[in-house]
């Protein structure tokens, strides 16, 4: 009978350990919101810088959330030539979409390694110009 009991309370030992372990995972994973801001920052700080031009900027209101602020940018890296939009809603108190002229130009951050990964904004930095 004392084997079962310590069978028992190792499993219920482990169980209990698994669980804060899942919990503490669970509870350290990013939103989707921190995993962007942390994108734009370290695309600000590592990021090169090329030229490029804002075709349009949109604001799209999807079921009833508030409006989406989308700047939509072209630029070319390495003769490449790449299309992008940019969410910049969480960006308002920065930038008003309003007063961008379309057609300026303006500087884009890409990742080298990855030229696709690209943003014209971010808390620390902006490349649009006028």
């Amino acid at each position: 009978m004392n084997a079962l009991r310590l069978y028992v309370a190792v499993i219920s030992g482990a169980a209990a350990v698994g669980w804060g372990v899942w919990y503490w995972i669970r509870s350290r994973r990013m939103t989707p919101e921190a995993r962007e801001r942390e994108r734009r920052n370290r695309l600000s700080q590592v990021g090169r810088i090329c030229d490029g031009t804002v075709l349009d900027v949109k604001e799209i209101s999807a079921n009833g959330h508030g409006a989406t602020q989308l700047i939509i940018y072209r630029y070319a890296v390495a003769g490449v030539a790449y299309e992008a939009a940019q969410d910049i809603t969480h960006l308002r108190q920065i930038v008003d979409i309003h007063s961008c002229k379309l057609g300026l130009p303006t500087s884009v951050r890409y990742d080298p390694h990855n030229p696709g990964n690209s943003i014209v904004i971010s808390e620390a930095w902006t490349g649009l110009r006028g």
